[in-house]
């Protein structure tokens, strides 16, 4: 434990230290400053900071305050950190509680667990113990399920910094399912942190519940969850996916952490198999696969993401687009060019006009050998619009006869076969809302064990999103091409549609 600081000269400049903007906006700054990183006879001897991940994370918070300053409406940070075990999330939750009491002062922290015991035991006991090695301890009193300033601190603030502190704390906070409304009834214009460890197992309800927190309109609101991911469901699990634009996401591999036991997490996959559900959720942290539904396995994704580019440039290049339907979903435009998937771009809340302008950019661009369009919906309008200026444009109507009917129930499936054929060999980007995309939807076989994929409003009624980029690759299979239909010495014209985007580069 650090020497505890008593004079009034050395306090002063304690809290000078800690509430300077160098250290309380910046919660990386402040954990190196207020633990005993490599100090000969504390816990920390053999340390030199935080891992890897923690940084990141970390220096999330900092980049968010920072976006923060200066702005009116203030956004609250919502990040959630899927992981293997045994990586030190209860450290970093520690360190974030501490500098979220010393540096957010009159601010309230509420950390919540799936249980008690993982409360009290886990979580409470991490707490206790970096609170002891931090070099403003004695600026807090720990209870059971409590951190509260000290009175002699509370007098301070209150008399010098003219701050109310009655809400100035932590408070480690039960949930009940069948009571949800209990947990509710947090608001302070000093702050709202709310942690929740071990999130996977929190009721839906309670996270609808925390939701009205974050009411107040000021900067220092931040909701972060942390845990291995246990389950395919709940909100958790949609945190990563159908409500990916309203969080920040991390995955951690246990495997990839400095300081922790490699062949612990090898014998994890070893014993069980590399694709497992315990590989998936101890190791890899990432969410178990569904089962033996799944269309598109995890591992026959990761194996495309790790290849090298095979760079074919006499490969034919095809566009495929998947136009958004919804209002949460997006329009993706995928170009593949033999084994490679070149790029990916996603657009979002935007008209048919516009989709038509990013579809007309996208060839100025690559010059593709073909286009397809998913034609079902807004496609059909863009479709015609492209064909209308002369683009060389196929669509293609997910729900029509699969040219294999015996395999496959329609052409989306059919699609979808295609591409897992391509995976297999194929070098794809590593991005993981790619693969989310991929591996999310299910099969789908009739009783003739004819395989149909499940539809898009099954999904999200399982609070999956819509496999957007997946889609847009899967179209670029619809039809064969052998060559390249357009190169450099086709005729140009030049055309300026209503989109607003002038082209030279025309079909035949």
């Amino acid at each position: 434990m650090q020497s505890t600081i008593y004079s009034a000269e050395d306090e002063q400049e304690l809290m000078a230290r800690l509430w300077s903007p160098q250290i309380k906006d910046n919660p990386l700054a402040f954990v190196m400053l207020t633990f005993p990183w490599g100090v000969k006879g504390t816990p920390l001897e053999n340390f030199s900071g935080p891992r890897k991940w923690q940084r990141e994370v970390l220096l999330d918070i900092a980049e968010h305050i920072k976006i923060n300053q200066g702005k009116v409406d203030f956004d609250v940070l919502q990040e959630a950190i899927s992981s293997g075990r045994g990586i030190g999330k209860s450290a970093l939750v520690s360190w974030l509680v501490i500098w979220m009491m010393t540096t957010r002062i009159g601010s309230t922290t509420i950390v919540s667990a799936n249980s008690e015991s993982q409360l009290r035991s886990i979580t409470w006991a991490e707490i206790t113990k970096w609170l002891a090695m931090a070099l403003n301890s004695h600026w807090f009193e720990v209870s059971a399920t409590r951190v509260m300033p000290a009175k002699w601190l509370t007098e301070l603030v209150e008399r010098d910094l003219k701050k109310g502190t009655r809400y100035w704390g932590v408070e480690g906070r039960l949930w009940s399912a069948e009571n949800p409304d209990a947990y509710a009834g947090v608001h302070n214009f000093d702050g709202v942190m709310v942690i929740f460890d071990e999130a996977s197992g929190i009721d839906d309800s309670i996270w609808a519940v925390t939701g009205g927190f974050f009411t107040e309109n000021t900067p220092n609101r931040f909701w972060m969850a942390f845990s291995n991911p246990r389950r395919n469901t709940g909100y958790f699990y949609e945190a990563f996916h159908s409500k990916r634009d309203f969080w920040k996401t991390r995955v951690v591999d246990a495997r990839t952490v400095e300081g922790t036991d490699k062949a612990v997490y090898q014998r994890i996959i070893d014993e069980y198999g590399p694709d497992s559900a315990q590989s998936h959720v101890e190791v890899y942290g990432q969410f178990p696969n569904a089962g033996d539904d799944q269309f598109i396995g995890a591992n026959v994704v990761d194996d495309a993401m790790a290849r090298t580019k095979y760079q074919d440039l006499s490969a034919p290049i095809v566009i495929g687009v998947d136009p958004a339907r919804f209002g949460a979903d997006a329009t993706v435009i995928a170009v593949r060019q033999g084994r490679d998937i070149v790029k990916i771009m996603r657009h979002r809340g935007d008209d048919t006009m516009t989709v038509v302008g990013y579809v007309i950019e996208a060839i100025e661009e690559f010059k593709p050998a073909l286009v397809v369009i998913d034609e079902g919906g807004l496609g059909a309008g863009i479709v015609d619009r492209l064909k209308e200026q002369r683009y060389k444009i196929k669509g293609v109507n997910f729900g029509n006869k699969s040219k294999n009917p015996i395999m496959y129930g329609n052409m989306r499936a059919q699609m979808w076969g295609d591409m897992r054929e391509w995976l297999k060999t194929a070098s794809i980007p590593n991005d993981r809302f790619l693969k989310t995309d991929l591996i999310s939807p299910m099969m789908k076989p009739d009783s003739r064990g004819t395989i149909f994929l499940e539809s898009k409003k099954d999904m999200k009624s399982r609070g999956l999103a819509s496999p957007d980029a997946a889609d847009a690759i899967a179209v670029t299979f619809a039809f064969p091409v052998a060559h390249r239909e357009y190169n450099e010495t086709t005729k140009r014209r030049s055309f300026s549609g209503s989109a607003g985007v002038t082209t030279s580069w025309m079909g035949a």
